[in-house]
């Protein structure tokens, strides 16, 4: 069934969006989604991008920690949810690619399939093996053969490949810059470094790969500085989850313990905001047209 809901694009458009965004020049912050209806609200107040991120989606597929047990699979079937009732330009958490450089082009295959505009493929060791006490990654050579898979798998040229970096957890600041350089010569489209403390360690990473940057959480940096600095996406965290937890919560304790339905209005959407979201008028023509 086709989108209803704002300006109809094509995963490619959508895609070109999200390259637009970053070669631009300002530091913006995507939406956290995970499913067809956060994603439709993210979407009516404005935000273009969106991310699903691969613990948000085991907490809404599994209510589990972030441990890498949902599949691809699922994965995807959450992914294909999201774009198919949305336009947002949807940047992906796609881990270690599940697997190794082989495993890797199946995700971009799926990934791609479903409906997503850019794809995260990291440098961790995941799952943590057995006996590990601290954050591992995998040798550099590896991550870079994965990077050229992925690059080789997209059959859409516009869809965006980074490369997540996480030696400045993992390692220091030199083999940090050493793992950039190395995933920039692939040919990818960007890359996302965790766990930057200061705006020299992004300066750093910045002067050997001359690719727009995504930055997670950067609390103790500003966004404008981040931008001058080639950082086009800024991650804020996923409080939104949290966010409908706390709501859920409230609403089955009020219900729970007797309180009325009617003392709710003000702690949820209305009526009309959620036939909006729903496309009831659309459905109802469809109704009007296809079943009398």
């Amino acid at each position: 069934m086709a989108k209803n809901w704002g300006q109809a694009l094509t995963a490619t458009e959508q895609r070109q969006r999200l390259r637009a965004v970053l070669a631009g020049s300002e530091c913006l912050s995507p939406a956290t989604v995970y499913d067809a209806l956060s994603a439709r609200v993210a979407e009516s107040v404005g935000y273009e991008i969106g991310l699903l991120s691969g613990s948000v989606s085991a907490s809404t597929l599994l209510a589990a920690p972030d441990l890498v047990l949902q599949t691809l699979t699922e994965f995807a079937d959450q992914v294909r949810r999201i774009t198919r009732a949305s336009c947002l330009s949807l940047v992906l958490d796609a881990d270690h690619g599940y697997g190794n450089a082989l495993n890797v082009m199946r995700t971009v295959q799926e990934l791609e399939h479903a409906g997503a505009a850019g794809l995260m493929i990291e440098d961790t060791l995941m799952p943590p093996r057995f006996g590990a006490c601290a954050l591992e990654l995998i040798a550099a050579d590896e991550m870079v053969a994965k990077l050229r898979a992925a690059l080789h798998a997209r059959s859409d040229p516009s869809l965006t490949i980074i490369g997540r970096i996480a030696a400045l957890k993992a390692e220091d600041v030199p083999r940090a810059v050493e793992r950039a350089r190395a995933y920039a010569a692939t040919g990818i489209d960007a890359v996302f470094l965790t766990g930057p403390k200061s705006l020299d360690e992004i300066d750093a990473i910045r002067a050997v790969v001359g690719l727009p940057i995504i930055v997670g959480l950067a609390p103790a940096l500003r966004r404008d500085d981040l931008a001058a600095r080639g950082v086009r996406l800024l991650l804020q965290g996923h409080q939104p989850v949290a966010a409908a937890v706390k709501g859920l919560r409230e609403a089955y304790t009020h219900l729970h313990n007797g309180g009325a339905p009617a003392g709710m209005k003000s702690l949820i959407a209305s009526t009309e905001e959620m036939d909006r979201l729903l496309n009831c008028a659309q459905y109802q023509e469809w109704r009007r047209r296809y079943l009398n």
